[in-house]
């Protein structure tokens, strides 16, 4: 499937959510534009596009926490990408392992049988 057949944001965007190939943990939500999807594929990399930013952004290049590419799959919708990689060290930018480690609510499952 080419970039140009992915449903993109108004800003030529598409998220990519970011799993660990080893144990399936989310590890972060990011975006990429057209040049990061091409350089993603050619590194091996994950190559992002900083929106705060407004560049391109390789995981690792400053913070050593670099993720390798196992696989890019597309969802149904073709606006989403899960992209499972090798990641070396932390891929949050506070030092914790995923971005997701503040937990908001529990449920104990109850509230789903009403």
């Amino acid at each position: 499937m080419n970039f140009d057949d992915f449903k993109l944001d108004e800003r030529g965007l598409i998220p990519v959510v970011v799993q660990d190939d080893e144990n399936d943990q989310v590890l972060m939500l990011a975006y990429m534009n057209k040049e990061a999807y091409e350089r993603t594929l050619e590194e091996g990399r994950m190559v992002y596009w900083s929106r705060s930013r407004g560049e391109l952004w390789r995981k690792g290049d400053t913070s050593g926490h670099v993720q390798y590419v196992r696989s890019l799959d597309i969802d149904c919708d073709a606006d989403t990408i899960l992209a499972r990689v090798i990641q070396v060290g932390a891929a949050c930018h506070t030092g914790h392992r995923s971005c997701f480690y503040r937990r908001l609510v529990q449920m104990d499952g109850s509230e789903s049988k009403k």
